[in-house]
């Protein structure tokens, strides 16, 4: 039963997005025709109404027939007229689905840091060039050192988004382990945590000096899943255990609009600290959870 549950989950999941698709990869043409920015803004907004009503329809769907059990705590003082970053641990595709759940209609637009691969996903990967969300190469650090050039097409991608971002409110959506949390990864990367794995400062660091002054805060979520093995086919068939999702909003710290990640080397050991500090409290409250 849980597996024709799947199969019907991923037909509406599949319905869904090639009947918004449709009007996408239209209003996709259009924005790639259109001369000037202010007009492409104009596009920028169809393509965002859009998006918010393909997230939209999945969430109907899946509240009535996959019923998940997800208990969420979040703070006040929620708007969409506001820019927001908003960082969460990383366990499944299904996280994606869970911050729509907690966010949608609340926060303005959502705009998340994506692996570059993912642009080849049919229609998606077309939505997220065309709402000009950041498209990342999730760099080793080797990789980094050996080719800098493509560590500075990431700077770049990142910056222009900020850059479209002072035209309107959006929140941005940043996953700062990179990846999703597994044992071997955990064991591979010598993480000091037992429940996560390092996060990574550059990008939101990024974000801040480039938008801090207009944020209207960070929003650190902890997403507790009972299941120790999570994944977006367990979520489309119903399995998944209960999960619980926690927002706490942080005040940007003044010190962090003020200085350079990277070209000063204690702004980004105090950002580093701060971030790491952030997940040692997260991986107590996921200990505690257990």
């Amino acid at each position: 039963m849980s597996t024709l549950r799947g199969l019907v989950s991923s037909l509406l999941l599949t319905l869904t997005t090639l009947a918004w698709g449709m009007p996408l990869v239209l209003l996709t043409l259009v924005k790639l025709v259109t001369p000037g920015r202010r007009c492409q803004r104009r596009v920028l907004t169809a393509l965002n109404r859009v998006a918010l009503n393909w997230v939209g329809s999945n969430l109907w769907w899946m509240r009535r027939w996959l019923n998940p059990r997800l208990e969420m705590s979040l703070p006040e003082g929620l708007s969409r007229d506001q820019w927001w970053l908003v960082i969460s641990n990383h366990r499944s595709w299904t996280d994606i689905f869970l911050l729509f759940f907690a966010f949608h209609r609340r926060l303005p637009m959502p705009h998340f840091f994506v692996k570059r691969q993912l642009i080849w996903i049919p229609i998606v990967g077309l939505a997220f060039w065309a709402m000009e969300f950041p498209m990342l190469r999730r760099l080793s650090r080797e990789q980094r050192e050996r080719n800098p050039q493509l560590a500075r097409r990431d700077h770049e991608a990142t910056e222009r988004m900020c850059r479209h971002a002072r035209e309107r409110p959006i929140a941005i959506y940043n996953f700062v382990e990179g990846t999703r949390f597994t044992p071997a990864k955990r064991a591979a990367q010598h993480s000091p945590y037992r429940h996560l794995l390092r996060p990574r400062a550059g990008g939101i660091a990024q974000v801040m000096s480039l938008l801090g002054e207009r944020l209207g805060g960070i929003l650190d979520v902890t997403l507790h899943y009972a299941h120790p093995d999570p994944s977006f086919w367990g979520f489309l068939c119903g399995r998944e255990g209960p999960v619980r999702l926690e927002v706490r909003h942080l005040a940007v710290p003044a010190w962090m609009l003020e200085g350079d990640y990277h070209d000063d080397t204690d702004y980004k050991e105090r950002f580093q600290s701060w971030l790491n500090a952030l997940w040692q409290d997260k991986d107590r409250r996921l200990d505690i959870s257990r």
